[in-house]
């Protein structure tokens, strides 16, 4: 699999799958940076030619972006988009739909263990 600034949303769509199962199919989202690209929910390609606004601030941007979207198809839930990138160029975003309202990721934070502090 090679994934390039200029991926089809059909180059992406087995990464995106293998991603959406590992997240217990939440909805995700995905896109290079030169082309649209898709998203899936329940296991079912909704879109070859997606973006959303938080996919496009994170391949602007370079960095990961939890927020709720004020506009398009996940306007007011949850996302989290995450750069993916080759030598430290951007090439693709990548995303979760939080459709639990924060549940997934404040079980995230609950679970984690806490850590030993340092002895002196």
């Amino acid at each position: 699999m090679e994934i390039t600034p200029s991926s089809t949303g059909k180059e992406l769509e087995e990464l995106a799958t293998c991603i959406h199962e590992l997240v217990g199919r939440l909805p995700l989202t995905i896109r290079s940076r030169e082309k649209k690209g898709l998203r899936i929910e329940e296991g079912k390609i909704l879109d070859y030619n997606y973006t959303g606004p938080v996919l496009e601030k994170v391949l602007k941007t370079g960095k990961t972006a939890r927020e709720i979207p004020e506009t398009g198809s996940y306007k007011g839930t949850p996302v989290i988009v995450v750069p993916l990138k080759e030598k430290g160029e951007v090439i693709a975003a990548i995303g979760i739909v939080d459709i639990t309202k924060g549940i997934f990721t404040d079980v995230r934070e609950i679970s984690r263990r806490p850590t030993r502090g340092k002895e002196d």
